[in-house]
């Protein structure tokens, strides 16, 4: 079975992009970026902010439209059984091009695992208008970190957004 990848949430006013590999095949059933209970991501986020973490998942993704963070996914679509990134195969990336010619205002990728980053180098590469970063992953695959480890190393996040402002 072929998986699709959600469209990006984006502004005219984005100035970092976050990357996934592709959502996880709950995110995919609730329709729900980081769906599954165990990913960390948005507990993450809320934290890097010192907001407390909303149910709604339109109040999660308003979190980001207000600090003018994008998100999608390296990935339009890929094959695999289960969502490890490491069971992916016969992917296809989205097209970076014609995303960063309709937002040039897109200064920093922050890529959510080392995955997402290989398959961005593979397809897209990287330039030189971007600077570009690999977190630790926040999925419950990433089980060697705690997550206090996990927002220490995502502060670059926060302290990139706050220097905007």
């Amino acid at each position: 079975m072929r998986k699709i990848a959600f469209h990006p949430i984006v502004s005219e006013k984005s100035r970092v992009l976050i990357l996934g590999t592709m959502p996880s095949e709950e995110s995919i059933r609730k329709q729900e970026r980081y769906g599954h209970k165990s990913n960390q991501f948005w507990k993450i986020i809320f934290a890097l902010f010192e907001k407390p973490l909303p149910e709604s998942y339109a109040e999660k993704n308003a979190l980001l439209t207000e600090y003018n963070i994008a998100i999608w996914d390296v990935l339009e679509s890929c094959e695999g059984k289960g969502s490890l990134d490491s069971n992916i195969k016969n992917e296809i990336p989205n097209d970076f091009k014609k995303f960063f010619a309709q937002y040039p205002q897109i200064e920093y990728v922050f890529f959510t695992s080392k995955k997402a980053e290989e398959f961005y180098r593979k397809y897209v590469g990287f330039d030189e208008k971007r600077q570009f970063v690999t977190l630790p992953s926040p999925s419950p695959a990433n089980a060697r970190m705690t997550l206090t480890d996990k927002i220490e190393k995502w502060k670059i996040l926060a302290d990139v957004v706050n220097s905007f402002s």
